[in-house]
């Protein structure tokens, strides 16, 4: 079975979403849909889980989701930006780095703001033009 995430980088597949930012070890891209905010970092390697990367892959992640985070937060100047690693559901190293917008109710969870309906307006494209300036 192919990997979601690889697929992703060929531009095929659900995941699909603007590209902020790509070099040799890493793609940031903004999440499909339209809720603003909301970005991957991944290894352009196909790789498992964070103890597998190389030291040169770990620098490139950890500098891209500082950036990221930076670019949320002077864009669209969050409640809070927040960043996690899981690797339960796609075996491809993925960070997610994304804004909790203002006034998001309380009962929303950390991980769930996408499913709050009154998250801003934003033009996603020129949102993820905005946040390649950050790299």
């Amino acid at each position: 079975m192919d990997c979601a995430i690889c697929a992703k980088h060929r531009g095929e597949g659900p995941l699909v979403g603007p590209v902020v930012r790509a070099d040799d070890l890493v793609i940031v891209s903004h999440r499909p849909g339209e809720f603003p905010g909301y970005l991957f970092v991944e290894t352009r390697r196909h790789v498992a889980v964070l103890d597998e990367l190389t030291s040169d892959e770990v620098s490139a992640v950890s500098r891209a989701a500082w950036c990221a985070a930076r670019g949320l937060r002077a864009e669209l100047a969050p409640e809070h930006v927040f960043s996690a690693i899981a690797g339960r559901s796609v075996a491809h190293f993925h960070q997610h780095v994304f804004a909790r917008h203002r006034g998001t109710p309380a009962e929303i969870g950390w991980m769930d703001g996408p499913s709050w309906s009154g998250a801003p307006v934003v033009d996603i494209d020129a949102l993820c033009g905005r946040l390649a300036g950050y790299f």
